[in-house]
């Protein structure tokens, strides 16, 4: 049998090797990391390289991803489709193995990571995923579901703030498949972290409610393998197990400074380690027996086989509920829901109410929840105001998490990355929900959603100066500009009830990519249309209202600003004035219509156009040019009642008027 220093040894050569090839890149990580990651994968690990989406797998995390090239290596060495090719290109164009670990481009990656500390929020999102699922499906003597969450992190992703939020609610919701293995070497880019991190990390997440290993030698494999059999003993809390290890191990001149950090050994070092290792291969060369000692193929196919057959069997004693299972493990809706969820836009069309969008935002959650048992809805402190609560929601609690509702407490940026954590794992499409303004805390999150393309829905309320005496701490101006400047995010700002539900209905429709749905505090007018017009609300652009001849104004409008738009209309036409008016829910989902719709919509020879939308003015200036009008916020807010701030910005019906006056002019 191969000594276990040499199958990690194997790690640390491909890391240090390919960083120095591609002349960039963080050594130090992987080569520390490398025994406690050899006794992972090959001790405990279910996984199955030849299937890398196979539910019951357990899932690891890189939260520390700028040490990549440890993840690469492990899912090289173990069988995945990621070839000593693919590891010679690390960090190059078109290649699988770029700096950091990236959702989508090599097979085993589970989430992208990079932002320290997502990662292991993501993995937080993960293992409540893996408990609500277990709790919804398993059943006497089939436990499906079944797996663990794995997460390696370091000291920057402790020192993040979202590392709190994260953690803090994983030893709440006692989330005990969840074992994260701190790389605890005292060093981080500028040196000994001793000078900016003393916290008492075990003591800190004691406090949380975890369990807690500490002083593991992360060396030693033997410890390293008696500290997670520990963990899985645990039954009712996430462990941390802190493992103390030298950064860039092997290294006998930099190995345990930051020297190897975020550097390439350089090749004389790297000859050095290579003899301290006593590993005498060239560079990118793994001997046959240590591949064989390394290959989880066979036992992965074993493994997956075996819980194959558990679910036949569980599929012949519970036929819905297997069903049921694999649609939601595959994202598909259910099969009534195109024919209900139009049907119910049909019925508020033909019902007006004058209520807030974040209103009918929670009627459309009454309507649409009871078919959909996958929504995992939330919010961060703010449920009473987002109104993400429906009739059937179920608050998930540490001893039962059979729920659809996480209580996050203010922790906008760690519901974020959980709820990205909790699409990646599949089963639940997540929505959760904060004021519009505090967005701001969870922008990276969003972003992540957008980079690796998950079906996650951000509710957003009190979205403007709307929201009124709160004033303008609370009152988003810029925040729409940036979430549309965002790619694959597709945003929502609907004007009534209609086109609140449509939002909901293309959120919960769009499979590759985050949704924002941005709410009113305020009521709003419903607005008058026809079937067409319903139907083309999806399209993010619509024709509200035309004129009977050739249109000479263009006024485009969203949200509350709709309705603006629509009496500036009516006083515009009874003096003679040809206007159409322009609804637009969503400029995202409108730039990818056709060019002749985009066109039939916003037709290139009418020029004469103005915007209308209660922030900021720059995103405006693609649809009205640079002749055109807009009217918007150019400042921040103030405190007052929402009508008082309207008419103190000059956001009014009036105001409109005068602007397409002196278009027209």
């Amino acid at each position: 049998m191969l000594p276990r220093k040499q199958l990690a040894n194997a790690i640390r050569a491909l890391s240090m090797d390919a960083v120095q090839k591609a002349k960039s890149g963080h050594p130090g990580a992987p080569m520390g990391m490398a025994d406690i990651a050899e006794v992972l994968w090959r001790d405990f690990l279910q996984h199955n390289p030849a299937d890398p989406t196979w539910p019951n797998r357990d899932r690891f995390i890189l939260s520390n991803g700028h040490g990549s090239m440890l993840l690469y290596s492990l899912l090289h060495l173990s069988g995945y489709e990621l070839s000593i090719e693919d590891l010679k290109q690390f960090r190059q164009l078109d290649s699988k193995t770029p700096g950091h670990p990236e959702y989508g481009y090599a097979p085993g990656v589970e989430t992208t990571t990079g932002p320290l500390g997502q990662g292991l929020t993501n993995a937080v999102g993960m293992a409540i995923a893996e408990k609500a699922l277990a709790a919804q499906f398993n059943q006497p003597d089939f436990d499906i579901v079944d797996h663990h969450t794995y997460v390696f992190l370091g000291d920057g992703c402790l020192m993040e703030g979202i590392s709190h939020e994260a953690c803090s609610l994983a030893g709440t919701l006692a989330l005990n498949k969840l074992v994260a293995f701190w790389d605890d070497n005292g060093i981080s880019i500028d040196g000994q972290v001793e000078g900016w991190f003393t916290d008492n990390t075990p003591a800190r997440f004691e406090a949380y409610g975890w369990h807690v290993i500490a002083n593991v030698d992360g060396h030693d494999p033997l410890a390293v393998q008696n500290a997670i059999e520990q963990a899985h003993k645990v039954t009712d809390k996430p462990t941390l197990i802190c493992c103390r290890t030298v950064i860039g191990y092997g290294s006998p001149n930099k190995g345990g400074s930051h020297d190897c950090h975020g550097a390439p050994l350089g090749d004389a070092e790297i000859a050095a380690t290579r003899e301290y290792l006593q590993w005498p291969h060239a560079a990118f060369d793994i001997p046959t027996d240590i591949y064989a000692a390394w290959d989880a193929k066979q036992q992965g196919a074993a493994r997956q086989q075996q819980w194959q057959q558990l679910f036949a069997s569980y599929s012949a004693a519970y036929p819905e509920l297997a069903a049921e299972f694999s649609r939601r493990i595959s994202g598909e809706l259910p099969a009534n829901w195109a024919e209900f969820s139009q049907a119910y836009i049909d019925k508020l069309q033909a019902n007006p109410e004058h209520i807030a969008s974040r209103k009918a935002s929670q009627n459309a959650l009454n309507a649409f929840g009871p078919i959909l048992p996958e929504f995992m809805g939330g919010s961060a402190d703010l449920a009473g105001s987002n109104l993400t609560i429906w009739s059937g929601s179920k608050g998930l609690t540490p001893t039962d998490a059979s729920g659809n509702y996480i209580y996050y407490g203010v922790r906008e940026f760690g519901m974020s990355a959980i709820m990205n954590g909790i699409a990646l794992h599949g089963g639940f499409i997540p929505y959760g929900a904060t004021f519009l303004m505090f967005m701001e805390y969870a922008r990276n999150a969003v972003r992540m959603a957008a980079l690796m393309q998950q079906r996650v829905i951000f509710v957003y309320t009190h979205d403007s100066i709307g929201l009124g005496e709160d004033g303008p701490t609370h009152q988003p101006v810029e925040q729409l500009a940036a979430l549309r400047a965002t790619p694959n995010l597709i945003n929502w700002r609907p004007c009534d009830q209609v086109e609140s539900a449509v939002a909901w209905q293309a959120a919960i429709e769009r499979t590759q990519g985050p949704s924002t749905l941005i709410f009113s505090r305020q009521n709003l007018q419903q607005q008058p249309r026809d079937a067409a017009q319903v139907a083309n609300i999806k399209r993010g652009g619509y024709i509200l209202l035309d004129s009977t001849s050739a249109p000479e104004l263009i006024i485009i409008g969203t949200g509350s600003e709709v309705e603006l738009a629509m009496q500036a209309a009516a006083q515009l036409s009874e003096q003679g004035v040809a206007v159409r008016v322009v609804s637009m829910p969503s400029t995202d989902a409108f730039e990818q219509q056709s060019a002749e719709y985009r066109q039939s919509v916003l037709p290139a020879n009418v020029t004469k156009r103005i915007a209308v939308e209660a922030a900021s003015i720059d995103c405006w200036y693609k649809y009205v040019g640079l002749d055109g009008k807009i009217i918007g916020m150019n400042s921040f807010g103030e405190s007052a009642p929402a009508e008082q701030l309207f008419k103190h910005f000059g956001i009014t019906t009036n105001n409109i008027v005068a602007a397409a006056k002196q278009l027209l002019a």
